[in-house]
């Protein structure tokens, strides 16, 4: 099968702010003096619009470094989840805000570099956005609630062919990695699902307690709690070699998937025409948020690894991955 990379993880709001504190003064973190108030930026809350329920892997990778950002800047970093459409709702009100700093998007794969290829947007993501950084990426993995009778990658294709349409795959959101890696494993297996859609990571691991659904592909982050208490179990990591967090865990590489990978990435960008000062005030204070021992080893925890990249590479990597993803969809014949 064609080589699966599924960079990174949807209408109400949840305003939650996170509180400034003391400037960061860890070795190597650096001393934001030029985003102190009254040095003109910020001078005011920083409203992050987040495209997932909350609950999901955006926001466990996110909310840390927002909160460290906040030290930092000493302002408070407001987080609005406006889950919907695929990420298209949250970039949506980011494409369209004022460019001054003060509205940005947490950026993940899907609104920014898939769902341009499955549906028709009010935004582009290239020429409507100014990419500041990326935070990290993380490996996808599929659980099972408890009670579904599978245990292994191979159960799960013998279960599904059994049963033909009656298997309910839970999806974090349109074009998500979780989505992608779902209909990339259905059209090579050749096996008939149910597409459950929900808003996000989140919403779709509660479906998974509730019984609502059988199985997700998502960040082990998401399921960490639900995997200890043995509410939800694991089936593979959609890694080529096993994560560090489940070595006993095998990948759909060595289970008959070769080349199949599946995970997400997580970043920050503002409206196009933000100021350049700014993006590099941003990229500057996040890039040292990451480089922090406290969020490293918190994000290793959730199986990420952090990558903290120039806004010029990021730029670059996601016209890359529209250009990817564009081809991918095509010749698997993805539809929304």
């Amino acid at each position: 099968m064609s080589k699966i990379r599924t960079a990174l993880s949807l209408t109400a709001a949840a305003l939650f702010a996170i509180p400034a504190g003391a400037a960061d003064t860890a070795p190597g973190s650096g001393q934001a003096t030029a985003a102190r108030p009254g040095a003109g930026y910020p001078v005011k809350p920083v409203r992050w619009v987040v495209p997932f329920a909350p609950g999901g892997g955006t926001d466990i990778v996110a909310r840390p470094i927002a909160q460290k950002l906040s030290d930092r800047l000493g302002q408070s970093i407001l987080y609005d989840n406006r889950g919907g459409g695929g990420g298209v709702i949250a970039g949506d009100i980011v494409a369209k805000a004022t460019p001054d700093g003060y509205t940005l998007l947490v950026a993940a794969v899907a609104v920014m570099t898939v769902t341009v290829s499955l549906m028709k947007m009010p935004f582009d993501p290239v020429k409507d956005f100014a990419p500041i950084t990326k935070f990290a990426t993380v490996p996808n993995m599929l659980v099972a609630r408890a009670s579904f009778p599978v245990r292994t990658i191979p159960e799960i294709i013998a279960h599904a062919k059994a049963n033909p349409g009656k298997v309910a795959w839970a999806i974090s959101g349109p074009g998500s990695g979780g989505h992608l890696a779902m209909e990339s494993f259905r059209l090579t297996t050749g096996i008939d699902v149910i597409r459950v859609p929900y808003k996000g990571a989140g919403p779709a691991t509660l479906a998974l307690l509730s019984n609502e659904a059988d199985l997700l592909f998502a960040n082990p982050g998401v399921f960490m709690p639900h995997l200890k208490t043995g509410r939800l179990r694991a089936i593979g990591a959609a890694s080529l070699q096993r994560m560090a967090l489940f070595p006993d865990l095998p990948t759909f590489n060595e289970s008959g998937f070769p080349g199949f990978e599946s995970g997400s990435w997580y970043g920050l960008a503002g409206p196009a025409r933000t100021p350049a000062a700014i993006v590099a005030l941003l990229y500057k204070e996040v890039a040292g948020v990451l480089k922090h021992p406290d969020i490293v080893s918190q994000l290793a925890l959730e199986g990420a690894s952090v990558v903290g990249n120039t806004p010029q590479a990021f730029g670059q990597e996601i016209r890359d991955d529209i250009a990817k993803w564009a081809k991918v969809i095509k010749a698997a014949n993805i539809k929304m």
